[in-house]
């Protein structure tokens, strides 16, 4: 049995080191997370995850671990930015107001799959016209859900949460490592 992270964010590899858990590989889906016309974040989000663990190849026997991050301001599913235009757009959006971070995770084990959605409460300050281009500047906003991420310069600007942190950051340790388990990873056993 091989555990197959099925992501390239070096923030999930840290967060499943963690809880001890080393991917025996790592194997990138490549599928297409436009949301569908009408759809909602979270099941937007937890459709992206589910996707995600189907697309990735692996044995049978073998456990594929799969996430998804959305940022989520009312219905608006505010996705990884595109330029720094549209990361100083989401940013003076989510300034001053109260947003959700969902992170869906899928474990796939053969056909059977275990699945779970973490939504958590995040209030972003109003940015200054110095600290939004200080931040577009550092280029921590590309390839981040909602242009940034709560572990790098941005959590500066987030004085209030509510639910996981690790959740934000990408992956919801706790309730990973309980999918992990019910998938038959030895989560807390010598894997030597």
């Amino acid at each position: 049995m091989k555990l197959i992270l099925g992501s390239g964010s070096p923030r999930r590899k840290e967060l499943l080191a963690q809880i001890g858990v080393v991917a025996d590989d790592i194997r990138p889906p490549d599928i297409d997370e436009d949301p569908l016309k009408g759809e909602l974040p979270r099941p937007y989000c937890a459709r992206i995850a589910h996707e995600k663990a189907l697309a990735v190849q692996a044995d049978r026997g073998d456990i594929v671990l799969c996430a998804d991050t959305t940022v989520a301001l009312g219905r608006r599913i505010l996705g990884k930015p595109r330029d720094a235009g549209q990361a100083a757009e989401f940013l003076i959006s989510l300034g001053g107001r109260r947003h959700r971070v969902i992170t869906a995770v899928a474990v796939r084990r053969g056909d059977q799959m275990w699945e779970r959605a973490v939504v958590s409460d995040v209030k972003m300050k109003r940015l200054s016209n110095d600290e939004l281009n200080a931040y577009l500047a550092s280029d921590d906003w590309r390839g981040k859900a909602g242009g940034y991420a709560i572990q790098g310069p941005a959590g500066a600007f987030i004085p209030w949460i509510s639910g996981s942190f690790s959740a934000i950051m990408g992956l919801p340790v706790a309730e990973t490592a309980t999918l992990l388990q019910a998938a038959g990873y030895p989560l807390y056993k010598d894997r030597s």
